[in-house]
């Protein structure tokens, strides 16, 4: 019974629980692709895709927190994608008091979206909040919910952060960032607000069907 219902697995070399930070993120990139697409189907007036969804995160969030993370469907998955490389290990408790912000949020979503049948800023709210957070621990690798773990238990708990940034330590010379690309970063979003202004109304206008493929006879 140990085995089956536990939260992280036991790896040589770690004094705690640890888990797998590249599955995690491989499953929060499958979760914010469905999700993302879902929000864009309820937009345009079609919900049924965000309650299938919401009702899909809940339960995926409930296996990880409740049974076993290696249960949870879309980290099998995210560990089948991933199988071929190097695994990286993250303290399991940060992640546990993360995913269970996941189940408060998708909670709220479940009565108001699937038993209510409702929507409103509310819901429009808590679906932008689960995209950053997906998006952030899919493309960067930065757990927001971990972020919040230290206010309510202390830094002194944390161990083995995605990307050790837990330890106290120098950046080194590839992680600095100098001023000319600051620069460069200025004169970027520069140039797409000069896009803009210059282009914007030409940008605008509809593409033509440069076969003729979709026209009619």
């Amino acid at each position: 019974m140990k085995k089956t219902i536990q939260f992280g697995e036991k790896v040589e070399g770690y004094n705690i629980p640890v888990l797998n930070e590249r599955e995690i993120r491989a499953a929060a990139g499958i979760l914010f692709l469905v999700m993302f697409i879902s929000i864009q189907q309820a937009a345009s007036g079609d919900f049924t895709m965000l309650k299938y969804s919401v009702i899909a995160f809940l339960t995926d969030m409930l296996i990880r927190v409740l049974i076993n993370p290696k249960y949870a469907p879309t980290l099998i998955i995210g560990r089948l994608i991933v199988r071929n490389q190097t695994p990286e290990y993250v303290g399991a408790r940060q992640k546990k008091f993360a995913w269970k912000i996941g189940i408060a949020l998708a909670s709220i979503m479940f009565v108001l979206i699937v038993i209510v049948n409702s929507f409103s800023p509310i819901t429009g709210i808590i679906c932008f909040v689960c995209l950053i957070f997906l998006f952030f621990e899919s493309a960067f690798g930065i757990c927001l919910g971990c972020k919040t773990y230290p206010w309510f238990f202390g830094k002194e708990n944390l161990q083995y952060c995605p990307g050790e940034v837990c330890d106290i330590k120098s950046r080194h010379e590839i992680q600095k960032t100098t001023f000319n690309q600051f620069l460069i970063v200025l004169g970027y979003v520069s140039l797409i607000v000069l896009v803009y202004f210059v282009f914007g109304n030409s940008l605008k206008e509809a593409p033509f069907d440069l076969f003729g493929l979709n026209s009619h006879s």
